[in-house]
């Protein structure tokens, strides 16, 4: 009897950790259900209409952030570089090429939680589409990093972890018609500090 009853308590101890866990693996991914992906960029373009999926109402609730509608915007995340590399604070990036069309778009660097990442100015490590340097193309080339480096730089601080946040506002992307074509910028690697 004891033994049926000790049995029993392991078992569901097991399915309550694991079923608990791969819920929150499911909500800490950046890919899964509902996710889209545009070379080292993932968006979930249904997260803030009625049509998402409950893993995605489960990450918003989670995070209170306030998600952006399918008419308002599309927020891109990027945890790799375009090679497959997970993004560290410790290396350089250039993320360079075409933006899609877009009223307004930010990018910056971000924490494992996506919060902007301190860098002890008054502003965090952010850059938006009216003060950035453009090629005749309309391309554009930003650095990041600890070092500063001409041109468009964007002060990536500290170790560990990096995300890149890249957000377009009222932009023809965030319809489900319009991502069949986008092009989003590249992430390369440059040199890394030990």
């Amino acid at each position: 009897m004891l033994r049926n009853a000790f049995f029993t308590l392991v078992a569901l101890a097991i399915a309550i950790g694991a079923g608990g866990g791969s819920v929150w693996y499911a909500l800490d991914a950046q890919s899964g259900i509902g996710a889209i992906r545009i070379g080292a960029w993932t968006a979930f373009p249904d997260i803030g209409t009625p049509d998402a999926d409950p893993y995605s109402q489960a990450r918003v609730a989670r995070e209170g952030v306030l998600a952006l509608g399918r008419a308002e915007g599309l927020a891109f995340v990027a945890e790799r570089d375009s090679d497959g590399e997970p993004l560290r604070r410790e290396c350089a990036y250039t993320i360079e090429g075409q933006f899609p069309t877009a009223r307004f778009w930010t990018l910056y660097a971000a924490d494992q939680s996506l919060d902007a990442i301190e860098t002890g100015r008054p502003r965090p490590a952010a850059l938006h589409s009216y003060e950035i340097l453009r090629r005749p193309d309309n391309s554009a080339r930003i650095s990041t990093g600890r070092h500063p480096a001409p041109g468009n730089w964007l002060l990536v601080p500290g170790t560990g972890t990096l995300y890149f946040v890249l957000t377009f506002y009222d932009t023809p992307i965030a319809s489900s018609t319009g991502l069949s074509d986008v092009r989003l910028p590249r992430i390369a690697r440059g040199s890394c500090d030990a």
